[in-house]
């Protein structure tokens, strides 16, 4: 173990008051020496922290206490780790042996930390709860706790209710992307290059894009993150082409009408990380860049880096972070979106064994995935790109295996499931949570169907799947408004489930406690359905379609599933994986899967689907990540005047007190299933006054 200046200088800035109240009497080469064994670690060279460098530290709320928790402090900084290429639990990182070492052999590399953590750790609830940041950001204080977002948090606003404080959770992010765009505060992973031993490491990359106004360049990025730069403008196999759909034929557009470039000043100026066309990009249409880069980053050090930071939490004394042994029992992790395709994605490579054999996280909500893993750990990987019916098109997103249990394809005739290579030691207890857009624009449905699509999967005893019915990817705000879609977006707010689903993962792992049962839509009991056999109701001024997202069989090369090396751009594409959807009722809603009580009393009819409207998007394509809300006439005069055949609110509910009384009956069968927290309940049925307010005189009071 290595002892350096700059583990020292984090030792000086710690700010603990009882260790240095404990240090005042000692002579100062005493104080160096205690300081040196604080940050000794006795383990010999293997994956592990090598030393915390703290920049900030911060009380919550000048000291406010939350509950049995007591006060809070935020805790700042950058970790360095180093890593052993020969190790098993590191064999698994595309390119690690490729990457630079040090004198002993190792690979290294940093990450910024964020920590809040209670002030007294033997206050807390003995768990770690990890958030993968989506992109860089954090979520998951206004996800359980309702809170402002902030990169930051800082006032009131950004602690929201104070859920996950009074609960005791420590809080923890570590950056994972190397990619997130450049903004400050953002969580980001600083990883060393690939080379070999005849110079830089280059390979294809490609970059697709939908234009939503006439512009002339564009970033050869996922939206505003960091490019790979072109490596060499000229490179055979360069080229750009345009087609109208993902399964439409490419146009070669001709290489004298296009530059790597950017307009500057009225001027066209060369950039690496740009394209221009001459003619402009139509709005519309999907154009894709194929170029060579260079000097690929070792983008699967991202999982390392948060594999060792949870096992050193867990496992050993934190000085620098006032957490010792034992404190930090168990860990969980929480991703979002992108966040929990990368979940997926850390359990199909194995990272949840650290080099120790021992397990990593004990609890995984992997939410709104659905089938998706990612680009998370192979050469040349786009961490950002993810999968839609109309955005990002072909990248290593909603990819073969599907299921935690291994199926055959009988097509390609491979074999594989999404936990084969970790063994049961290592193995989490598993919540998979998805909105019903996941259904439709995120092939949710692959994650417990067989591959035919002829019959349900096989789920395992330490998973849990949940679909809550009736919603978009991410609640839209109350009342709705209308973003990229045709209609309204879907305010259907199931955060109060997932608190109460955080709450019995907690149980699960800590004290056996069996979870609330998996709830998702079943083939054999007809709740799964093909999209051409849904029977949606024909509702005025709605436009239906089943054009969903599609999940394909790619080919990205020969070594892709054996090194991470994709050789192949654009891929070659095969058949479509059969996907289906919730089947509805008479009045649209969804039948299966868990009903927050504002669907189980329903306003609305609200879908996982909404089209494009036309500023946004081809207008017979499903927007990105939004639903629908469609709202229920007032009166029966008003329905049958807008010929909507739905039964309008007057006609469901005698009153505004017999519509509350329906919501408190939903809230308490939730409550005695597990769905729901005893605490919240009132908040719920605030939310569902307000709603009946908004529906029946046009106010959101």
């Amino acid at each position: 173990m290595r002892i350096d200046a700059c583990t020292r200088n984090t030792v000086d800035r710690v700010s603990h008051g009882a260790l240095n109240a404990a240090m005042l009497p000692f002579p100062k080469a005493l104080l160096s020496m205690l300081a040196l064994l604080l940050f000794f670690d006795p383990s010999p060279v293997s994956a592990r922290v090598v030393r915390l460098e703290i920049t900030s530290r911060q009380e919550i709320l000048n000291g406010r206490a939350f509950g049995l928790a007591g006060g809070f402090e935020k805790v700042a900084g950058k970790a360095h780790f180093a890593v052993e290429p020969a190790n098993a639990a590191n064999r698994i990182i595309t390119d690690i042996d490729l990457a630079p070492r040090n004198a002993q052999g190792e690979v290294e590399f940093a990450s910024d930390f964020f920590l809040i953590k209670p002030k007294d750790m033997a206050r807390a609830n003995g768990t770690v709860l990890y958030e993968v940041s989506n992109r860089g950001g954090k979520g998951m204080l206004g996800f359980f706790n309702l809170a402002a977002g902030s990169p930051n948090p800082e006032t009131e606003a950004h602690f929201g209710d104070g859920f996950l404080l009074r609960e005791g959770y420590t809080l923890l992010w570590v950056g994972w992307q190397f990619d997130p765009p450049r903004r400050d505060e953002l969580m980001r992973l600083y990883p060393p290059i690939a080379a070999s031993s005849n110079g830089p490491i280059r390979g294809l990359v490609r970059s697709d894009f939908v234009a939503t106004k006439p512009e002339f360049f564009h970033s050869l990025a996922d939206r505003n993150h960091v490019p790979y730069p072109v490596a060499d403008p000229d490179a055979s196999g360069t080229q750009l082409t345009v087609r109208d759909a993902v399964e439409a034929p490419r146009q070669v557009i001709p290489r004298s009408q296009w530059q790597f470039a950017r307009v500057e000043n009225g001027a066209v100026v060369p950039d690496s990380g740009h394209v221009h066309l001459n003619g402009g990009f139509e709005p519309g249409r999907i154009y894709e860049v194929v170029y060579v880069s260079e000097n690929p980053p070792l983008v699967g050090l991202g999982p390392a880096a948060i594999r060792d930071l949870i096992s050193s939490l867990k496992y050993q004394d934190n000085a620098a972070l006032s957490i010792p042994t034992g404190m930090i029992r168990r860990a969980v992790g929480f991703g979002i979106s992108q966040s929990g395709r990368f979940l997926r994605t850390f359990l199909y490579y194995g990272f949840n064994r650290d080099e120790k054999d021992r397990k990593v996280f004990d609890g995984m909500l992997s939410h709104v995935a659905g089938g998706g893993r990612g680009s998370f750990n192979h050469r040349f990987a786009q961490p950002s790109r993810d999968a839609h019916p109309f955005m990002n098109f072909l990248y290593p997103t909603d990819i073969f295996p599907f299921t935690d249990v291994a199926q055959t394809d009988p097509e390609s005739g491979l074999t594989d499931g999404l936990l084969n290579r970790l063994a049961p030691q290592f193995t989490p207890k598993i919540f998979y949570s998805n909105s019903s857009y996941e259904y439709w624009g995120r092939a949710a449905s692959l994650i417990h169907t067989s591959i035919d699509g002829k019959q349900d999967a096989p789920i395992p005893p330490n998973t849990r799947i949940y679909l809550f019915a009736g919603s978009q990817h991410g609640p839209a705000g109350f009342p709705p408004t209308r973003g990229i879609g045709q209609q309204l977006s879907n305010p259907m707010d199931f955060r109060w489930a997932m608190r109460a689903l955080l709450t019995a993962m907690n149980r699960w792992i800590g004290e056996g406690s069996e979870p609330p049962p998996s709830r998702y839509p079943r083939i054999s009991d007809g709740t799964l359905v093909a999209p051409e056999h849904l029977h949606f109701p024909a509702l005025p001024n709605v436009n239906f379609s089943t054009r969903l997202h599609k999940a394909y069989r790619v080919d990205y090369g020969p070594e892709f599933r054996t090194k991470g090396i994709v050789s192949i751009e654009p891929p070659k594409v095969g058949s479509a994986f059969p996907m289906m959807v919730p089947a509805v009722d008479a009045d649209g809603n969804e039948t299966a899967g868990i009903k927050m009580p504002e669907l189980a009393a329903p306003l609305a009819t609200y879908t996982g689907w909404n089209l494009f409207n036309v500023n946004s998007g081809p207008t017979h394509e499903i927007s990105s990540m939004a639903g629908s809300y469609l709202p229920f006439a007032r009166t029966r005069a008003e329905r049958d005047a807008a010929k909507d055949f739905r039964r309008s609110i007057e006609e469901r509910y005698a009153s505004r007190e017999a519509y509350l009384g329906l919501i408190a009956a939903a809230s308490l069968e939730l409550i005695d299933q597990g769905y729901l927290l005893r605490q919240d309940m009132a908040e719920v049925a605030k939310r569902a006054a307000r709603h009946w307010e908004y529906r029946t005189r046009g106010s959101s009071d």
